[in-house]
């Protein structure tokens, strides 16, 4: 919920200032570029703009509905955690003040990642659709090279014991049901 009252502005019961709004304008400029493209335009483009028939195996178009708003959430709750818990951006030009480690990121370390590629196989059963299959998996493989080859030794320059800690105790790819309470 959030409240205006003479210039303050509280979300959630916490009050938020500059560097959370440019943390906030930050993110979703972010979310619109990066996910924006690789989640819905490509994807849009692979399936005719969305004109190939929807898929006629059953449970399908059900299934990849439900991954795709569920996958949906999550980025969305990944991406909030980044402006209002670490006061940055996914964005490695403007990163976060503190590490990420709230909300789902104590499930999985990379859900960002998880979502998107999500979406992409929602959309893939949606449709029925092998580019967008053969597509997911490109996508996948971009993304794990960039989180080994450049993510992970960035969060463990930046932050240390504290990421190491975190990295040990939760999965990068598949989440662990019960959160870390690190």
């Amino acid at each position: 919920m959030m409240l205006a009252s003479a210039a303050k502005v509280y979300f959630c019961g916490r009050r938020l200032g500059v560097r959370s709004f440019s943390a906030i304008a930050g993110s979703a400029l972010f979310l619109m570029v990066a996910p924006g493209v690789v989640a819905g335009l490509v994807p849009w483009l692979l399936t005719d703009r969305y004109r190939t028939p929807l898929s006629a195996v059953p449970g399908f178009m059900p299934a990849g509905s439900i991954l795709v708003v569920v996958a949906t959430a999550i980025l969305l709750h990944a991406f909030a955690r980044f402006a209002l818990e670490g006061l940055g951006t996914p964005a490695p030009v403007a990163p976060t003040e503190k590490l990420v480690v709230g909300g789902v990121y104590r499930h999985v370390r990379n859900p960002m990642y998880v979502a998107v590629l999500s979406i992409i196989l929602g959309q893939a059963l949606i449709f029925s659709s092998w580019p967008v299959v053969i597509y997911g998996l490109i996508a996948a493989a971009a993304m794990v090279s960039f989180v080994k080859a450049y993510e992970e030794p960035t969060l463990a320059r930046r932050y240390g014991a504290e990421y190491e800690a975190y990295r040990r105790s939760v999965p990068g790819w598949l989440p662990r049901i019960t959160p870390w309470r690190g």
